[in-house]
């Protein structure tokens, strides 16, 4: 009497292995550029932030708090905006022309991208004290 015993895989068990081993690395492969991707917008994040607090810094330091705004390029791809105006306080809860200081209002704006509706923007802003004389 002879048994017919297999001896490996068939080709239709061999088709189905490479097709769910296709469709796995696909997967992986959409979720590894995801990342990526996710990595890269989230380093253009910081460097805008790094860009925005260092305007923010500079606003007071280096240079006066006046009103007014100002404009560049950073880096040839972030466009900043720095915008002082004064800011008014409301006179019932404190006398700000008795300590002859000026509060100002610095908004800093870094936006960036390629420009084809897909620009990305951040705004800081805080308020800063000034003398009345250097304002």
């Amino acid at each position: 009497m002879q048994t017919n015993k297999q001896a490996g895989f068939s080709l239709l068990e061999i088709l189905i292995a490479f097709s769910i081993l296709a469709l796995s690395i696909g997967i992986l492969l959409k979720i590894f550029s995801g990342g990526v991707n996710t990595a890269a917008v989230a380093e253009e994040y910081t460097a805008a932030v790094q860009i925005a607090e260092s305007l923010m810094i500079r606003a007071g330091g280096e240079t006066p708090l006046q009103t007014g705004e100002t404009s560049g390029l950073e880096n040839d791809y972030y466009h900043w905006r720095v915008a002082i105006n004064p800011y008014l306080l409301n006179p019932e809860t404190i006398d700000i022309n008795a300590l002859k200081l000026v509060l100002f209002k610095v908004d800093v704006t870094v936006s960036w991208g390629e420009g084809n509706g897909s620009e990305r923007q951040i705004e800081l802003s805080t308020l800063k004290l000034a003398n009345e004389k250097s304002s």
